[in-house]
């Protein structure tokens, strides 16, 4: 690894805005080489943060997400024996069958492992995965290196990657777990700090239009019965969809009419609760 990839400092990226908070775990977790584990509702920016230090820091991003059916093995790597068979018996492929490393595919964290470059390895909604998976899963990080069983070889990282681990917090994940990882939560982000996100991504909006837009957000966010609160992906995208609108005038919101509810709540009860309490806005 070089020495410059040690130093690095992620100061942000262009369309992530940071806290100095998370700015600070996030560059001792690089510096102590250990996995950053983030936690927060959907919506909050945690897998976006790996794509920011990826382009932040100009290193590969790999990402893994995880199914509640993954083994480790499936990150780590396959061996194709379909393939090996049929190349066996049609004896077509340019690729010496006998050598059955010819067969070895890498997973994820396997790729992670053998990239010539540091890289920034997104294990995503870790939460999801049964508990000796995650146990397992950061042996191998601790460990930096795996067996390849049926080529009897052990892979060994070129460089240790950036780890980011997602969870929504949908299942508990163990002590031993925990205890191997920085662990920071991300908070749902505040009015101010809402107005930071959206001057990144809409550096020319009108200070009416997002200051209607942000009252109304969180208006909608504290509307009785929802399960799954509109998050800021569905902010940015309601925004353009207003932007779009050429019959939008900024007052309709001023005056409790909230266009294109179906953009910022994605289940049927949300939206239908949201439609029969919008009208009481008035921001």
């Amino acid at each position: 690894m070089s020495q410059e990839n040690k130093t690095a400092k992620f100061q942000g990226a262009t369309k992530y805005v940071l806290d100095d908070e998370l700015a600070k775990i996030i560059n001792v977790t690089m510096a102590i080489e250990m996995p950053l584990l983030l936690k927060g509702e959907p919506g909050t920016g945690k897998t976006m943060l790996a794509h920011a230090i990826a382009e932040a820091l100009k290193m590969p991003l790999i990402i893994l997400n995880v199914k509640s059916s993954m083994k480790l093995l499936d990150a780590l790597y396959q061996y194709d024996t379909l393939t090996r068979l049929n190349d066996s018996r049609f004896g077509d492929s340019k690729r010496e069958v006998s050598n059955i490393e010819e067969y070895i595919r890498m997973g994820k964290i396997g790729q992670a492992f053998v990239s010539d470059v540091r890289t920034v390895l997104l294990i995503d909604e870790i939460d999801k995965a049964d508990t000796d998976f995650q146990d397992d899963m950061l042996d191998v990080l601790d460990q930096m290196q795996f067996d390849i069983m049926e080529i009897d070889k052990t892979v060994t990282a070129k460089h240790r990657p950036v780890i980011v681990i997602t969870s929504n917090a949908k299942k508990d994940l163990s002590d031993p777990f925990l205890g191997r990882c920085n662990f920071h939560h991300i908070a749902f982000p505040d009015q101010d700090m809402m107005r930071s996100i959206l001057d990144v991504h809409f550096p020319n909006l009108s200070a009416d239009l997002v200051e209607a837009c942000i009252t109304t957000f969180y208006a909608l966010r504290e509307l009785r019965g929802i399960e799954k609160k509109p998050a800021t992906r569905e902010l940015i995208n309601w925004i353009r969809a207003l932007k779009a609108d050429p019959d939008f005038k900024v007052k309709t919101l001023r005056q409790g009419s909230v266009p294109y509810l179906g953009i910022l709540f994605k289940k049927s009860a949300d939206l239908n609760a949201a439609c029969q309490q919008a009208s009481r806005l008035r921001t």
